[in-house]
């Protein structure tokens, strides 16, 4: 259900038992990576796709807050 080239941005996180993770879960996304990626020109994984560039922008527009009021 995916077309050729896309860019894919994977945003769902979903938990799921993994008795070889100390944690006892390990974290995947809503798009099956493995197999969309193929057909993709980019894709975001997960964990540590969109995540940490919302960490970023989060602390990006918190400086620029402070810079404007002072």
């Amino acid at each position: 259900m995916v077309k050729d080239n896309v860019t894919v941005i994977d945003v769902g996180i979903t938990r799921l038992a993994d008795s070889s993770k100390k944690n006892g879960f390990r974290l995947v996304g809503d798009v099956s990576f493995d197999e969309v990626s193929k057909k993709s020109e980019f894709i975001t994984p997960v964990p540590g796709g969109v995540g940490p560039m919302t960490i970023a922008m989060l602390l990006k527009n918190t400086l620029l807050a402070c810079q404007r009021n002072n």
